[in-house]
């Protein structure tokens, strides 16, 4: 029987965490997609937080891995909203388009 270690969670982290840069880099027209990608980036960070965590049982990452939930489930709903009153002034939510909220 394999035994899933420390190993195994670092490299799943740093797949999603490799997927969530390669979105941000090829997809820069679409603002939902980046901040999915950002929320990709979040998560691999949360899960080598709570691995850490778990193989120096202390339990300082996993507190702090809530502490980074929080923050992006507030960054998404922030986000979320900004992008529904520009779709709503605007009509699309192109990235390219999204300077003209400058000043």
């Amino acid at each position: 029987m394999i035994e899933i270690g420390l190993g195994h969670y670092l490299t799943l982290a740093a797949i999603i965490f490799t997927i969530g840069i390669i979105g941000i880099f090829l997809n820069r027209k679409n603002v939902i997609i980046i901040l999915m990608s950002i929320e990709l980036i979040l998560l691999a960070v949360n899960i080598n937080l709570v691995s850490f965590s778990i193989y120096l049982q202390n339990l300082v990452g996993q507190v702090f891995a809530m502490f980074i939930l929080t923050v992006a489930a507030a960054e998404s709903a922030v986000g979320l909203a900004i992008i529904v009153i520009y779709y709503k002034n605007k009509g699309s939510i192109n990235v390219e388009h999204i300077s003209s909220l400058k000043g």
